[in-house]
């Protein structure tokens, strides 16, 4: 029981921290929140080409603000761990008999339960737009679980980073330089029809897009291309990105996993 008494206590931890500092949750909220009501508003009339009409653009793009905010949540974890390093923090933890994985488990139960809560207040909001998922609650909560996936498989990313070099700036300087180029080769926020070619050849192999074709379908009940939609769930698509984002979480946390053994060690 150890394990989880000290996950647990350390995971309250990370919470009380976070509401200490609620501008941290803000300006995590306010780029997503921006591209929600401003950027589908400018490009609104793009809602017709990419689905003929038959989708909004905000029903379309709502997918990919959500994840956006899954990266946002990514940076942070490991920006966290490096403030935990320099501060003492981790040292100290180190000197009491508290569970050593737990210290991890902890910081990555912190992470999922902030993308959760942040997606269900966009989500909310996408609603109050007129977004309504074509799927119902079932297709709400699948589309929580996609996004709490995707993003603790890629903190993984962030936390790797900060245990290595041990620098925030660096953190942000390299998980940036990689996410967003790939979130703007991806389908996050256009179809593939609308990129060039070479473009479209990075975005069949993005797990981005992966991602976010598990995520749009429960919200707009399409397949793939958009060609049909009221078809409830295309388990292929879903099941194809989970294997993918699986597939990200067992490199990027056990590099983690590695790098803090390394470092408690």
């Amino acid at each position: 029981m150890s394990f989880f008494s000290d996950a647990f206590h350390l995971f309250v931890r990370s919470m009380k921290k976070l509401v200490r500092n609620p501008i941290l949750v803000f300006f995590s909220l306010f780029q997503p929140i921006i591209f929600l009501l401003l950027f589908t508003q400018l490009f609104s009339n793009l809602g017709r080409f990419i689905s003929g009409g038959t989708l909004t653009y905000t029903a379309f793009a709502t997918a990919g603000i959500v994840l956006q905010n899954a990266f946002s949540s990514a940076f942070q974890s490991g920006t966290a761990v490096v403030d935990d390093i320099k501060s003492g923090f981790l040292a100290k933890m180190l000197a009491t008999p508290v569970n050593r994985s737990a210290i991890l488990f902890g910081r990555l139960l912190s992470d999922v339960f902030r993308v959760v809560a942040q997606t269900v207040i966009i989500l909310v909001l996408a609603f109050a737009l007129g977004v309504y998922p074509a799927t119902g609650i079932i297709g709400y909560l699948l589309v929580i679980f996609t996004v709490a996936f995707f993003g603790l498989a890629w903190s993984g990313i962030s936390l790797a980073l900060g245990l290595k070099t041990k620098s925030a700036e660096t953190v942000f300087g390299i998980a940036g330089a990689v996410t967003f180029p790939l979130l703007f080769m991806s389908t996050a926020l256009v179809s593939l029809g609308f990129m060039p070619g070479w473009m479209q050849n990075v975005s069949n192999f993005n797990p981005i897009s992966f991602a976010v074709n598990a995520i749009r379908n429960p919200i707009t009940g399409c397949n793939l291309d958009l060609t049909v939609c009221n078809i409830g769930f295309d388990w292929g698509t879903i099941l194809q990105a989970f294997g993918v984002i699986a597939g990200i979480g067992i490199v990027t946390l056990g590099a983690t996993l590695y790098l803090f053994r390394k470092v408690v060690s």
